[in-house]
């Protein structure tokens, strides 16, 4: 057939379409509403409404007893070992001998330059003698002038050989005295380095010595109790771990600048103010002490989740009951919330149960909360 000689649609069939494209549009707009509000479904959670209190907690932490003070005793010569005259666990007292060395070698230098002193000493009393008796032959014009020079020079001369070998001598003195080690303090042999019989180089440490006067407790604390507010000379209650009888006072002496790099904590020396009997070197002991106050907001565990790279809660709009993600500093944690420094005010609503399954601007219910919440 002629394509010219089709017959056209009527105005009626074109009307006809075009109302069953609409009603097309109309329900396929009612099936998307449907959906939109099945989708925007009211969720129940638990909720909380969280107030700001001066956060001042006792923390309890677990530390050793050690001696304020100890040093490394050593021979400052290298040689052989031949007399150690103490042992770990042993009282010495400042100057005590405590180890020999074989000082042969340097008692006979000693010898040598005690010798070289003695003939020091005979040349300048011969010199001397001589600068008188030339003194008194010039007064009588026995002897010329340059005569006596020369006697006075001798004389100057074995007075400076009497110095010198006299510095030799003292040197060779102190020398031998390096062979004996002596205790520097009063105090207590807590370890040993080296055997009689062994050959120990200069500065190799025989002995460590905790001396007698000072007692710290020390504790290795995280950074989040350093930041929470702990101050030089704050006073902290100090325990024995097997025995809270044989307690004590001390206050911090010494904070860490840096962490431990591997646990990652910070030393903290806290000076004792009297050493009960019982408390050892080495003992366990427990330290209490009371964070600075400061205005904190306490939230359970179970209402963090994370958004980007820090901590976050769903915050409720009590006009809307609309959720919002809100992003929060912690202070530190403990066995049963979570401290918030910054994020949160009081009077703040927040979802504790359900928040994982939230997203942002979603509208809420909220549920008796049986833990107290409202």
């Amino acid at each position: 057939m002629d394509m010219m000689t089709m017959p056209r649609p009527s105005n009626k069939t074109h009307l006809n379409l075009l109302h069953g494209s609409l009603g097309l549009l109309i329900m396929l707009s009612l099936a998307a509403c449907e959906k939109k509000v099945e989708s925007e479904e009211v969720r129940p959670v638990r909720s909380l409404v969280v107030e700001a209190h001066m956060s001042g907690e006792r923390i309890a932490l677990t530390g050793q007893l050690h001696a304020r003070d100890e040093t490394k005793l050593a021979f400052r010569l290298s040689g052989k070992l031949i007399e150690r005259s103490v042992t770990v666990g042993d009282t010495v007292k400042a100057g005590q001998v405590v180890a020999r060395l074989d000082a042969v070698t340097e008692r006979h230098a000693r010898n040598g330059a005690r010798a070289d002193y003695t003939a020091a000493l005979a040349v300048l009393d011969q010199s001397a003698a001589a600068e008188s008796r030339f003194g008194n032959l010039l007064k009588e014009s026995a002897v010329s002038k340059a005569e006596y020079e020369e006697a006075l020079r001798h004389l100057k001369t074995a007075h400076a050989q009497v110095d010198a070998t006299r510095a030799k001598l003292d040197t060779a003195e102190v020398q031998l005295g390096y062979a004996e080690l002596k205790a520097d303090a009063d105090g207590v042999i807590t370890s040993k380095g080296a055997e009689p019989g062994e050959v120990i180089q200069a500065g190799q440490m025989i002995f460590a010595l905790a001396h007698q006067k000072g007692r710290d407790a020390v504790f290795d604390m995280p950074a989040q109790i350093i930041r929470a507010g702990i101050s030089a000379h704050q006073e902290v209650d100090v325990w024995l771990a097997d025995n809270p009888d044989i307690k004590t006072i001390g206050h911090v002496r010494e904070i860490a600048p840096q962490a431990d790099p591997s646990t990652r904590t910070y030393q903290v020396k806290v000076s004792l103010d009297t050493l009960p009997s019982g408390m050892f070197l080495g003992s366990t002991v427990v330290g209490k002490l009371r964070l600075q106050a400061g205005a904190l907001i306490e939230v359970p565990f179970s209402a963090l989740m994370m958004a980007a790279t820090q901590p976050a809660v769903w915050v409720i709009d009590p006009q809307t009951a609309v959720v919002h993600k809100r992003e929060i500093d912690v202070a530190r944690y403990n066995q049963h919330a979570v401290l918030v420094a910054s994020g949160l005010l009081s009077g703040d609503r927040i979802v504790t149960a359900g928040a994982q399954s939230l997203h942002d601007g979603q509208k809420v219910k909220l549920l008796e909360d049986e833990s107290g919440g409202h």
